[in-house]
């Protein structure tokens, strides 16, 4: 294994042309690799990732099944009685949470600091 003198990052085998050269990947210093060292060995084949089409985890139907609390809350869009809650740490660690409601109606979310 060798590192590029300039950035001190590995050089990978580069097929350049009919040779192979010690490449880095950030500063693009080359160097012919030598016969004798192990790093002359084979150019590696890159193989970039596929993206995956987009998969549904939830389905509309498990949509419709609400896991969350409830409380008697007054929505302010729609006068509804019920909401969602949760609370969520949105600042420092030493300070109080945040509470959000969503209307159990409309679907308006809100927040309340505690």
């Amino acid at each position: 294994m060798e590192f590029c003198p300039n950035c001190g990052c590995r050089l990978e085998p580069r097929k350049d042309g009919e040779q192979v050269v010690l490449a880095c990947s950030k500063c693009d210093y080359t160097k012919q690799a030598n016969g004798n060292s192990r790093s002359q060995a084979k150019v590696i084949k890159v193989i970039q990732p596929t993206v995956q089409p987009f998969m549904t985890v939830v389905t509309a139907e498990e949509s419709k099944i609400s896991t969350l609390s409830t409380i008697k809350m007054k929505c302010e869009k729609c006068s509804n009685t019920e909401c969602y809650v949760w609370q969520v740490q949105t600042r420092g660690g030493d300070e109080a949470s945040t509470q959000f409601l969503r209307c159990t109606k409309c679907g308006h979310t809100f927040r309340e600091y505690t």
